[in-house]
């Protein structure tokens, strides 16, 4: 029950990880739609409740609850949590799973700030929904998930594509000048990254890309974030992807 000095509050998450504390506690860290990036504390997990609990905090669930917080507490705590969005292929689909993984800890690594940021959530809460639906091009939604992410944290391209332009990391810009190698990225990928910009997520089967395409472009998009977040550097879920992409 909730003291006189602790806030409840209704809330919106995506799970981005957790952290086992103790032998029958959980600290859980989500992307929040009223606190922004939080962390969670669980405790008294044990028996059938501890299965059915771990059950929701997966990489990417989407989750509805009621959180707990006060001035006393160095973490928000749950009151009532249930799935807010019912998965019917992430759980189940090692594709979707790995990519889901890859997308929470990017979002650990990235995300930071403890304040509410409803255009990132949105655009978050809304990428769980599509690639829960997918159909096709699957294989393509990390690509296109970091493509537009960058919109949210600061950086996104800042001019449109022309034909046969180079990417220039260091300005965000297309550009017909050939930029220094350490800040380049190819004409090819400068027009992928395009086409991922442009593209419907419902219509990703229409990128067209080969094995080899997405691992360069996928590597291409990691120096961009890199020069501009050296955090992304430290993601191991990387492997995973291209290995099965």
């Amino acid at each position: 029950m909730a003291t006189p000095s602790m806030k409840r509050y209704t809330a919106r998450g995506v799970v981005l990880g957790t952290l086992k504390y103790g032998d029958r506690g959980l600290i859980v860290h989500m992307l929040t739609s009223s606190y922004g990036r939080q962390s969670y504390m669980v405790q008294g997990l044990g028996g059938r409740s501890r299965n059915a609990k771990l059950a929701l905090f997966q990489p990417m669930f989407a989750l509805e609850f009621e959180g707990l917080t006060s001035t006393k507490m160095d973490m928000h705590r749950f009151g009532e949590v249930h799935a807010g969005l019912v998965l019917q292929s992430i759980p189940f689909d090692v594709k979707k799973s790995t990519i889901a993984l890859f997308m929470a800890e990017v979002l650990h690594r990235l995300v930071k700030e403890s304040e509410a940021n409803e255009m990132l959530f949105d655009f978050v809460w809304g990428s769980v929904e599509a690639l829960d639906a997918a159909t096709e091009g699957v294989a393509n939604f990390h690509l296109w998930f970091l493509s537009h992410l960058c919109r949210f944290l600061g950086f996104s391209p800042g001019n449109e594509y022309m034909p046969e332009a180079w990417f220039n990391i260091a300005e965000g810009h297309f550009t017909r000048e050939c930029p220094p190698r350490e800040y380049r990225i190819s004409q090819e990928n400068a027009l992928i990254l395009r086409d991922m910009l442009e593209c419907d997520v419902r219509y990703l089967a229409e990128v067209g890309l080969n094995r080899h395409q997405r691992v360069d472009f996928l590597s291409a998009l990691m120096a961009y974030y890199s020069y501009h977040l050296d955090t992304i550097n430290s993601v191991q879920s990387i492997r995973l992807l291209q290995e099965l992409f």
